[in-house]
């Protein structure tokens, strides 16, 4: 969700004899992608399209953040077939390795970013609180699209590495506009009642830390690891596999054209 999965690179087999034994070599525990985190690829993305079905039938969600996965699917279809082809091979896809830090900042945006924001949402139901459920719905719908996208795109490696550095950072950036008027909402526009309980007191701050915290994680997600860490990696592994993908492909060489013969006189008859 953080860009992770697709800085991880996809899930190859190994070739040969090795793929019965082990058969995945680029699993989510050793790169710290959204998959070693909630399981089956399959699994995951079975539950955010139900997710994102439910977001999108309730009405909650406003119509630009319904329309913008669709501009950026076929955004991301136009760059990759138009501006960066793909030239590497999908095991070739890979621009981070990560460690168990790097596996615990990805854990903990999973926590904050969808599992806490959901149970928000569904709080916010129960509670019949709809001020908090209209505001932290567009963050939980564009988060389960973008990783949704980002499972789909590293387990199909059909975009070259450019196209899925720009996946994530168009979705953060859309995304923290839902997080700022999350915030604005749970700290500004929504008020204690006059004699407030304990539930009610830690209900408003739950919402208000929550949002707070999504913020300030997916500001740094985005300003301190896509743009000045995966982006300029990205773009290096890819001119390295473009320029060599050229050398074991050099262009035909065309033939210069050669003048065509000139047909030969006719030998005069001897007369008789």
């Amino acid at each position: 969700m953080s860009g992770a999965t697709l800085a991880a690179g996809p899930r190859v087999p190994k070739a040969g004899h090795e793929s019965h034994g082990e058969k995945f070599t680029k699993k989510a525990g050793d790169t710290a992608g959204l998959g070693g985190v909630m399981g089956s690829l399959r699994v995951v993305e079975l539950q955010l399209v139900a997710f994102i079905v439910v977001f999108s039938a309730s009405g909650l969600v406003p119509v630009v953040d319904l329309l913008f996965p669709v501009f950026i699917s076929i955004y991301a279809f136009l760059l990759n077939s138009t501006v960066f082809r793909s030239y590497g091979k999908p095991e070739s896809l890979q621009v981070f390795k990560g460690n168990r830090l790097f596996q615990l900042y990805v854990v903990f945006g999973t926590v904050i970013g969808l599992f806490l924001p959901l149970a928000y949402v569904l709080g916010g139901f129960a509670r019949g609180d709809q001020m908090a459920v209209r505001a932290a719905t567009p963050h939980l719908f564009l988060l389960s699209f973008q990783v949704l996208s980002e499972n789909l795109i590293s387990g199909l490696s059909i975009f070259s590495l450019p196209v899925r550095a720009l996946l994530p950072i168009l979705y953060s950036m859309r995304r923290l506009f839902s997080l700022t008027g999350w915030v604005t909402s749970t700290f500004f526009l929504t008020k204690l009642p006059p004699d407030p309980s304990f539930q009610d007191e830690a209900w408003i701050w739950f919402g208000r830390v929550l949002s707070a915290t999504n913020a300030v994680y997916y500001t740094i997600n985005l300003f301190a690891f896509l743009i000045p860490m995966f982006l300029p990696r990205a773009f290096e592994r890819y001119f390295q596999e473009r320029d060599h993908y050229k050398a074991e492909h050099p262009p035909k060489e065309k033939k210069p054209n050669q003048p065509l013969p000139t047909p030969s006189a006719p030998q005069d008859k001897k007369e008789h």
